[in-house]
């Protein structure tokens, strides 16, 4: 399937790519624990204690974080699945900006990390093998996608770039319910605890 990106990236995908995408899809949970370890593990290349850089890391981290809850607002918890399950062809929201707008948050949350813990080296090196991993995953969501929902999702491929890059027409909301603030809140409360004990490890980390 080809069909034309505004992002920069092809949307082209290949039945190989999309075996990738799946396997990763379905580990994408564990697949970052590498950075884990590295960011409370590792002090090699440590930068100087810097309260701007520490700054620029926690609000980098919110940000992407808030971008979260925003796309988790429009999407719900069908987020969460660890399954090839689909819910409605969401287009509001983020998603009229971005069709991953979910994906970009974490790459935003994981480089602040590691810019609160003072690894400069490492925010561009996740940043580089997140988007890697994300976009074989996007190629094999796109397809169940396009099995799916057909001219429908192919009309959203053409208005809304996969990552970044101007839109062309205006997305049409083909799915545009909204979820409560609580039910935002309790679908995105593992990332949250997420964040919170990641921050108070980087906190213990710097203690010692």
């Amino acid at each position: 399937m080809t069909t034309t990106s505004t992002s920069g990236i092809s949307d082209q995908s290949s039945p190989d790519s999309i075996k990738v995408g799946k396997w990763l899809f379905e580990h994408r949970t564990a697949l970052p624990l590498p950075f884990v370890a590295v960011l409370l593990l590792v002090r090699l290349g440590e930068a100087p204690r810097s309260l701007t850089l520490m700054a620029a890391g926690v609000v980098l981290t919110v940000a992407g974080e808030l971008l979260r809850i925003w796309a988790v607002h429009h999407i719900g918890a069908i987020s969460r699945t660890r399954s090839g399950r689909l819910g409605p062809l969401v287009a509001s929201g983020p998603f009229s900006l971005t069709r991953n707008p979910l994906y970009i948050g974490n790459i935003a949350i994981w480089v602040g990390f590691a810019l609160t813990a003072r690894l400069v080296w490492l925010a561009p090196l996740i940043a580089v093998l997140l988007l890697a991993e994300y976009h074989a995953i996007v190629q094999f969501e796109e397809s169940l996608l396009l099995a799916r929902y057909g001219d429908d999702y192919r009309r959203y491929q053409a208005t809304v770039p996969r990552w970044f890059g101007a839109s062309g027409a205006a997305a049409s909301a083909v799915g545009s319910a909204k979820f409560s603030p609580g039910e935002t809140l309790f679908s995105e409360r593992g990332t949250l605890i997420a964040i919170a004990l990641g921050y108070a490890a980087l906190w213990l980390k710097s203690q010692v």
